[in-house]
Order: C-alpha cells, then sequence, then structure tokens
C-alpha cells in the first residue's frame, strides 16, 4: 500500500505549487500537511515524494521563462565554439548558474543523513520560519533596490547560489526567502531578485528531485500519488509564479514575512500542545 494516496498527492501538489517559489517555505509547508495528514514527515518515501513534486514546480518555472532560458541556453552553446560571444552576458549567466550550484549539490550530499534526519523536524521548521522571516524583512529594508537582472555579476550569483544552503539545512528557511533576501542586500530590485532566484532553482530542484525518485518509488510511494503530485505541482506553480512576478513589482515582502511569523508561532503551538508530532 502506498505511503501517500492520490487524494493525498493531490493536496501536497497544490501545496507545492503555490509555496515552491513563494518566499515562505515549500518544504515547511509540506511537513506541515504531511503531519496534519498523519504522514510521517521523516519516511524516506516522504521525503522523496516532497522531492520528487518539485520537479512539477521546476517545469513550471521552464515553461514560463522559456523564451529567457532558450536565448540563455542558446548563448551557451554558441560561446563554446565562438570566442566572441562569450563576452555576452547571456552565456556568462549560464555558467554562473552552473557553478553557483556546486556549493549546494556538495553540502546537500555531504549532510544528507542530517537533513532526513534530526534537522527535518518540524521544530527546526517553525524556528526558521520565524528566523527566516526576521532575515527577510532586515534584506528588503536593507537593500537599495537599485540594481536590475542585467547588472547581476558572477559574485551575484554565488552569494545567492550559496544562500540555499541555508533553506537545505533548515527547512522552514525558505530556498525562495534566502536566495531573494541575498539579492536584496546586494541591491538587486525586488523584480530581479524573484527571476534570479528563479533561474538558480532550476538546477538545484531537478537534480534534488531525479536523485530522490528512486527513494519515493522503492521506498512505499505508488506511481500513481507522485504522477498526480507532480502534474497538480506543475499547474498551480505556474500560475503562482505569474503571480508573484505581479506582486514584486509593487509591493515589499512585509506581508510575507508576516505570514511566515503566524505560520511559524502556529506550528510552535500545535507541537506544544501536542497536536502535531515533531
Amino acid at each position: 500500500m502506498s505511503a501517500i494516496s492520490v487524494g493525498q498527492a493531490v493536496v501536497l501538489g497544490v501545496v507545492e505549487g503555490v509555496t515552491e517559489f513563494l518566499p515562505v517555505s515549500s518544504t515547511g509547508h509540506l511537513k506541515i500537511a504531511e503531519g496534519l495528514m498523519h504522514i510521517p514527515v521523516d519516511d524516506k518515501s516522504v521525503v522523496g515524494f516532497s522531492a520528487v513534486i518539485q520537479v512539477g514546480a521546476i517545469a513550471a518555472v521552464l515553461v514560463y521563462f522559456f523564451k529567457d532560458i532558450k536565448r540563455i541556453v542558446s548563448a551557451w552553446f554558441r560561446g563554446l565554439t565562438n570566442r566572441e560571444e562569450r563576452y555576452h552576458h547571456d552565456y556568462k549567466f549560464a555558467w554562473w548558474v552552473i557553478y553557483a550550484t556546486i556549493p549546494i549539490v556538495l553540502v546537500g550530499l555531504a549532510a544528507k543523513p542530517l537533513i532526513d534526519g534530526p534537522l527535518g523536524s518540524l521544530w527546526v521548521v517553525a524556528g526558521s520560519l520565524i528566523l527566516g522571516s526576521v532575515v527577510m524583512w532586515c534584506a528588503d529594508q536593507m537593500g537599495r533596490h537599485k540594481r536590475g537582472e542585467d547588472d547581476t555579476s558572477f559574485k551575484d550569483a554565488m552569494w545567492v547560489g550559496c544562500s540555499q544552503i541555508l533553506a537545505l539545512l533548515f527547512p522552514g528557511f525558505s530556498r525562495s526567502g534566502a536566495t531573494m533576501s541575498t539579492a536584496l542586500v546586494l541591491d538587486l530590485d525586488r523584480v530581479a531578485a524573484t527571476r534570479l532566484s528563479f533561474f538558480l532553482g532550476i538546477p538545484a530542484l531537478t537534480g534534488a528531485g531525479i536523485y530522490e525518485l528512486k527513494d519515493a518509488l522503492g521506498a512505499g510511494v505508488g506511481a500513481a500519488p507522485l504522477a498526480v503530485g507532480t502534474i497538480v505541482s506543475f499547474v498551480v506553480a505556474y500560475a503562482s509564479i505569474a503571480w508573484l512576478l505581479k506582486f514584486v513589482a509593487k509591493h515589499s515582502f512585509n506581508a510575507f514575512v508576516i505570514y511566515r511569523i503566524i505560520i511559524g508561532a502556529g506550528l510552535l503551538g500545535l507541537l506544544g500542545a501536542g497536536v502535531l508530532s515533531a
């Protein structure tokens, strides 16, 4: 019997799609949803399922930003054989994304036992949600929002890429929240920070999904729940991306900060009352 039913997969797919790219922690929300549905959050197959349905959200990014990604990838291939093309920003940006992904891959492989074990506790999620809120608010206040996407540099990409490690080690911190906050501190505007977060998330999240697929299927999650969760995640994530880009163009991140604190405090209350098991 599958560790996750098709109905539960639909719910988790919606949660993943809504929260993957919002700076509110998709991992944290998935763990909370799993806990409320009495799904063991530390089960190997459940951890794998969560990583696999992220691929649906990543597919939404690939479709939404298809023209941008095609332009960047094309520039990278042209630059491999044409020296003049190597001065083009898109060619450089493609390499920056590759380099910026290496740190999270190395840490992810080295710290996997901790990530799948004690760091996956809902107590860690709750604390990370609140701490990440403070970091996000400070970053939004400190940033001068004066640099656009064309002004990004190798240093920007590396700092933002490395910040993904925070979310990897502390589920609840939020990969999007960590990367956007870092980009804001580097004075990128909110739209540029959000788009950079999207592009840097593609290789890391895709790789994690592929890596965890064998565990999800081999340890007790059926193919049907995986397929349903991934498809639902794709559809919902596409809508979420479109909404987020419009929102950050005109608003600060304060709404996300307040929401994260409320969710984090509520989770601490549920854990303390014994309603949820860590």
